[in-house]
């Protein structure tokens, strides 16, 4: 004793008052929000079989939702598009950080340099610090 299959038509007319029944909140199988499984159990089918053949059905579920595939789309583009101005940004900054080392160690190698030979001068008998000595006045 086989079942006869529903036409498509009729499947997407079940599916559609399957979608009204839970929306008014007389649904069969006590359903209170509606979602692709929801309305699954609501007109005895699987979700496989609302997304892989009726995806206006699966659109219209999301669209109640608040969440078409459209809308989904959007914001994730735009999403993408504001995080490749932040990571744009940020290559931005780390090649001005890059070149703020460069130039800073270019100066303290100058100063490391200066450094050296001033340590130099100092370690020298020969070089007097003239802080230590009093001033002699200058004569014209």
């Amino acid at each position: 004793m086989s079942q006869q299959r529903k036409s498509a038509s009729a499947r997407e007319r079940d599916l559609r008052l399957a979608i009204l029944r839970i929306e008014r909140g007389r649904s069969r199988t006590k359903a209170a929000t509606i979602s692709i499984a929801s309305v699954a159990r609501e007109a005895g089918v699987s979700p496989a079989l609302i997304h892989n053949h009726y995806p206006a059905i699966a659109d219209a579920i999301r669209q109640v939702q608040g969440r078409s595939s459209r809308q989904q789309r959007d914001a994730k583009h735009e999403e993408l598009k504001a995080e490749r101005d932040k990571m744009r940004e940020l290559r931005q900054d780390v090649a001005r950080l890059r070149d703020d080392v460069d130039r800073l160690a270019s100066i303290n190698e100058v100063l490391l340099a200066e450094n050296t030979g001033l340590r130099a001068k100092l370690a020298d008998r020969r070089v007097v610090d003239i802080s230590s000595k009093p001033q002699e006045p200058v004569r014209a």
